[in-house]
Formats: structure tokens, sequence, C-alpha cells
């Protein structure tokens, strides 16, 4: 997988995409384009059905546009099969959800490792990515509990360590802090901001919580298909 090396780690151009066909078909990306720096923090608004999470997906490797050009630390994702695909899942992008995406007999250095496990790492690398991942996000003195004994700001912290696991140059984040209460979610998306200039990770988050769009460092919105800068 050959890639460019850019300042620009995010690149969207005139990405459309239609599910349906005909009189009842629903475009939901119309013309998108943007572009994303490394080590920025960019929010995603839109109201439900907007189209963020398409947009994610695509980004992400996870769906594929129907017209236009997505290109992810110099690698266009046209060119791809899916084996590189995958491997742009697995080494270049990592991704937070809001139901947190835990398995629930691991625990959270488990769950962190899963990644690293995947991609074989030495054992002592391994625990000191772990280790050293726990403590950023500030869960060291939990890495033997459970998800069920966290709680549900706990548990995205650990979703949040996992996917840094492997070091990966995009964060996606959908709605991350859609099952949280709104001081749990402002602590999570600080955290976030915490990653992105520690770990120079640029992040794409979409939330439509209006109080967390201040901790980003752009704000672009999604309506009826495209996007706007504000």
């Amino acid at each position: 997988m050959s890639r460019v090396i850019t300042k620009t780690m995010l690149r969207v151009e005139d990405v459309h995409k239609s599910f349906g066909s005909g009189d009842a078909a629903v475009h939901a990306l119309r013309g998108v384009s943007f572009e994303v720096p490394r080590g920025e923090l960019v929010a995603l608004k839109g109201r439900s059905g907007s189209g963020k999470t398409t947009l994610l997906n695509i980004v992400g490797g996870l769906d594929t546009p129907d017209a236009g050009r997505v290109t992810v630390d110099g690698v266009d994702l046209a060119g791809l099969d899916e084996d590189g695909l995958l491997a742009l899942r697995r080494d270049r992008v990592g991704f937070v959800f809001q139901s947190f995406g835990l398995i629930p007999i691991l625990t959270a250095a488990e769950n962190v490792g899963v990644p690293l496990r995947l991609r074989r790492a030495e054992p002592r690398e391994r625990e000191e990515r772990v280790e050293l991942l726990l403590s950023l996000v500030g869960l060291a003195d939990h890495a033997a509990q459970r998800p069920g004994e966290l709680s549900g700001g706990q548990q995205q912290r650990v979703a949040i360590a996992r996917a840094l696991a492997n070091n990966p140059a995009v964060l996606i984040a959908d709605e991350p802090t859609g099952q949280l209460d709104a001081e749990t979610g402002h602590q999570v998306m600080e955290l976030l901001r915490a990653v992105v200039r520690s770990e120079q990770v640029t992040a794409l988050v979409a939330t439509h919580d209006t109080t967390l769009l201040d901790l980003a460092d752009r704000v672009l919105e999604l309506r009826d298909g495209e996007i706007t800068e504000q």
C-alpha cells in the first residue's frame, strides 16, 4: 500500500452517495469536499439522517462512494482491494463508536490489546503499549476490570485507548458521547482533544451535541447531503 507523505491527512473530494434508485433514491451525500491536516480535531455536526455516519464509513473504508475520491494518509482508497482496505482499517484508521463495542469477557487491558494481537505484536511490545494507552486515558488502575465493572465514561475511554493501539493516522468517532451524560461526554471530548495533541492523530468526530463543538478545531455541518464549514 503505497502512500505519499503529506501535511493533509484526510482529503475528501466531490463525494456522492445514494441509497436506492429512481424516485425512491435517498441522496445521502451530494458532492462533499473538505481537507483535514495532520493533528486536527474536526467535529461533524448535522441532524439525524443527515449523512454523518455514511460519510464516516466512507472515510474509514467501510463503504465506497458512488463518485468522488477519498485519500487517507496519502493513500487513495479507490485504489485498494479488499485486503488493502482491511490493512488500512487495521493499521491506519482507528474507530470509536457510540456503543463502545468492548468484549465483555475481556479486561480493559485485554480489550485494548486486541488490535495488537491481530497484527501479532510481540508480547512485551503489546504490554507496554497497552499500559501506556490506559495511562493516557486515565485508567491505569482499572486495567484488570471488565467492561461490566466500569462506568459508561470509563468504557468509552477504554474504547478510545483500543482505537489508538496501532498508532492510527486517523481517528473516526461516531457520536462517541451519545450514551453518556453531559458532564461525562464533555470529559470524553476533552480526552479526544488531548489525544489528538499528544499522539498527533487526525480526528473526525460526528456529534449533534452543540455543547461539545467548542472543543473542536473546526466544525463541519452536513445539511441535505452537502457540507459547510463554521
